[in-house]
């Protein structure tokens, strides 16, 4: 049995890119942000903070929630498969990127009480799931204790 599952959070890096293809399905592209908090080892070595970038992709539904309510610098829960593809460039160089097909998507940042879309865009996140995914329930306090 193979198991490919990544769970994220982060922070969006640009705001979303949504196209949509000949037959009306969308697709949202942006980067997301991990970091690790830096650190001193026992004997004096400064370990510095260390920020990963994960390129992730949106289909269909999820990808017009992110094109409507995220915006670069969201903190955002992930869920979703590593995928890797190869292309050639402009040189002829085959090329390889690692992207994050994402299959759950929860919206992190707090927003104003007053939007009552802000409610309905939660909802309309948690709708888009696949079957499968589960929504896990985060205590409030531990999103502040992450090191990013």
């Amino acid at each position: 049995m193979a198991i490919n599952k990544v769970i994220l959070i982060g922070n969006v890096g640009k705001d979303p890119d949504v196209r949509y293809l000949d037959n009306g399905v969308a697709v949202a592209n942006f980067p997301l942000a991990t970091s690790e908090r830096g650190y001193t080892l026992a004997n004096g070595t400064q370990v510095p903070e260390r920020t990963e970038w994960h390129n992730l992709v949106l289909w269909r539904g999820l990808a017009e929630v992110a094109e409507k309510y995220v915006n670069k610098g969201d903190k955002l829960y992930i869920e979703g498969k590593i995928r890797t593809r190869s292309y050639d460039d402009q040189a002829g160089v085959k090329r390889y990127i690692t992207e994050i097909f994402v299959d759950n998507l929860e919206m992190l940042t707090p927003r104003s009480f007053s939007n009552s879309s802000d409610t309905n865009h939660q909802q309309a996140a948690k709708s888009q799931n696949s079957p499968t995914s589960e929504n896990p329930d985060l205590p409030a306090d531990s999103v502040d204790d992450l090191p990013f």
